[in-house]
């Protein structure tokens, strides 16, 4: 096992706790302080609180695009949603600010989380359109159903709560509201939802493999976005007194949209500086309007080269170099060495599968297989090209749906479930084309491996980052643990790989040709690591075409060749079968023997 010293684990957010939220709170404190005391026009206050109820709008993007990846271009209707509610809601039926504040922000929430639940057939541009056409809908209505909206005319007179009714303590307030959203925010990063938000955003495929419900995080993080911009619309009402439809229009939403990636789209504070960003500039500008199209042009123009020369918003700009310079100051520590249970007490058998098939159409691409795979040591499932490996390991892992056939996993019958159910049962995987979350940290993408329900580390953080750590150290990348693994070289991505599925401490170890891609040396690398983990108990199923590596680290062998098993036994005895001998050099039994 590899020693070596790294820096503090970016998972345990307990340093930045201690340090970085004392702060924290006197800087919004000092925000708030200047928003009472602090003279001005109410220009300045409608610019200022313009800027913070749009701040916390933006705040929902940074969860649901940021950290899920996920198109949202409806924010302005939750907006509105939330700010109609506290509009009707007053002048209309007389409700309290608050209660109005919680029914909006609630209608928000729901119908976030029924366009989170449009994502379990659509992706990409299908998505961005539904989300539109959401956009345009309640745009549509709140011009349209003038009986209880009031049209195009809006809402007037929208009162705030008495103690809150001096414009610069009402600004003081959203200050606060903000600043509470942001650290929020800024803290579920590093949560077990915020990394599986990062995980889905990455790899959705990856994602489930490693235990994690892709569609419920999806919901959940389009149901977040709009309580924060249910909130922020909410907010808005009360800050100006006055909504009308055209405030909260699917312009409004593009705006929202660029705001988030001006200032980074990952990021809290990021979305507060896209935002004041974008509010200020024109503000600034105001002196170039005598000038036709001068102002314009100035304006698109800074926008367009911030976006440019920083691709990740300018805090992304700025956290990078702020990363760069903690790696190199930030003290060092080891880890301690990887528990595996190996599966823990069962009976011999670790899976049992039986009568398997998955035809596609009229191909049968895996047919009628049986497999029994003992507890301990590796097994290896090998056959020429197109013969159904792959393939079977996608029906064991769930990413295909069974045609026929059974499979019970350490005495657990697992052929319905979903992939990430099976995982949180003890399966782990890896693919034959590697499938990491390219933009998280070697420890990051770790971290999630081990959250794994029933893992050594529960749900403690430390635990967790120590048990990531662990993981890496045993493939021997402990010292590069807090490195985007984006940077890594092909042979390191498939050891992070592997260790992401080990921190779960799995039952059984799906292994899809881990040794393509790899150079000898690397080859030599693998087997090694192969064989330390099967000497600590854990059962490997490994797919691969180097039979030098096959007969190296496996003890038993079945062989498929179009969809079915021809052979099944030990290593030495199957490697001589004149029927496997035959599926790989193409000749008949006879004259292969």
């Amino acid at each position: 096992m590899s020693t070596s010293e790294t820096t503090t684990a970016p998972g345990d957010i307990r340093p930045r706790l201690r340090w970085g939220v004392p702060a924290y709170v006197l800087l919004v404190l000092a925000a708030m302080a200047i928003a009472i005391v602090v003279p001005k026009t109410g220009y300045v206050l409608n610019i200022s609180l313009q800027a913070t109820t749009y701040a916390i709008a933006v705040l929902g993007l940074t969860i649901v695009l940021g950290l899920c990846g996920q198109i949202n271009l409806a924010q302005a209707a939750f907006f509105g949603l939330g700010a109609y509610a506290v509009g009707l809601g007053q002048t209309h039926y007389g409700v309290n600010f608050w209660v109005c504040l919680l029914i909006g922000t609630c209608v928000a929430a729901g119908f976030g989380a029924l366009l989170g639940a449009s994502t379990l057939r659509l992706g990409g541009h299908y998505l961005a359109m539904v989300t539109i056409s959401f956009q345009q809908i309640v745009t549509l209505v709140l011009i349209n159903w003038i009986p209880v909206t009031n049209g195009p005319d809006g809402v007037r007179a929208i009162p705030r709560p008495g103690f809150l009714s001096d414009g610069s303590i009402y600004l003081a307030f959203c200050i606060a509201a903000l600043g509470t959203l942001g650290f929020l925010v800024w803290h579920l990063r590093d949560t077990r939802l915020g990394r599986a938000m990062r995980a889905v955003r990455d790899n959705e495929l990856a994602a489930g493999v490693a235990g994690i419900d892709v569609y419920r995080t999806k919901v959940t993080a389009f149901a977040l976005s709009a309580i924060l911009g249910g909130i922020g619309g909410g907010l808005f009402a009360g800050g100006f007194s006055y909504v009308s439809p055209d405030q909260f229009s699917f312009a409004e939403s593009v705006v929202f949209l660029t705001m988030v990636l001006l200032g980074g789209v990952a990021s809290p504070i990021g979305a507060v500086i896209g935002t004041g960003l974008l509010i200020l500039i024109p503000e600034w500008l105001r002196f170039l309007k005598s000038i036709p199209g001068l102002y314009l042009a100035i304006y698109g123009a800074a926008v367009i080269l911030i976006v440019v020369f920083m691709p990740d918003g300018i805090w992304g700009y700025l956290r990078g170099l702020l990363d760069r310079f903690k790696r190199a100051v930030l003290p060092t520590r080891t880890s301690a060495a990887l528990q595996l249970s190996g599966g823990g007490q069962g009976s011999e058998t670790v899976l049992e599968v039986r009568g398997l098939s998955k035809h596609f159409g009229g191909l049968k691409a895996v047919d009628e297989v049986d497999l029994t795979i003992r507890r301990g040591g590796v097994h290896a499932l090998i056959g020429p090209n197109g013969s159904g490996k792959t393939t079977t390991l996608n029906v064991l892992s769930g990413l295909y749906k069974a045609t026929a056939g059974s499979i019970v996993l350490n005495g657990q019958d697992i052929t319905g479930l979903p992939p990430h159910a099976r995982t949180r049962a003890g399966l782990g995987r890896t693919f034959q084309n590697i499938r990491l979350w390219r933009s998280m940290t070697a420890l990051e993408n770790v971290m999630v491996g081990a959250e794994r329900p029933g893992s050594p580390a529960g749900n403690d953080p430390a635990a967790l980052a120590e048990r990531a750590r662990a993981a890496l150290a045993f493939v021997e990348l402990e010292d590069r643990a807090d490195e985007v693994v984006s940077s890594f070289s092909y042979g390191h991505q498939r050891a992070v790989e592997i260790a992401r599925a080990l921190a779960g401490d799995p039952v059984l170890l799906l292994l899809d040709e881990p040794g393509a891609g790899l150079n000898s040396s690397e080859k030599v690398e693998l087997r090694d690591l192969l064989k330390r983990i099967s000497a600590r108990g854990l059962t490997i199923l490994i797919i691969d075409h180097d039979m030098t590596l096959v007969s190296e680290v496996a003890q038993h062998i079945t062989v498929l060749n179009f969809g079915r098993r021809i052979a099944d036994g030990y290593s030495a005895d199957v490697l001589k079968h004149p029927d496997v001998i035959a599926a790989y050099l193409g000749t008949g039994p006879d004259a292969a023997a």
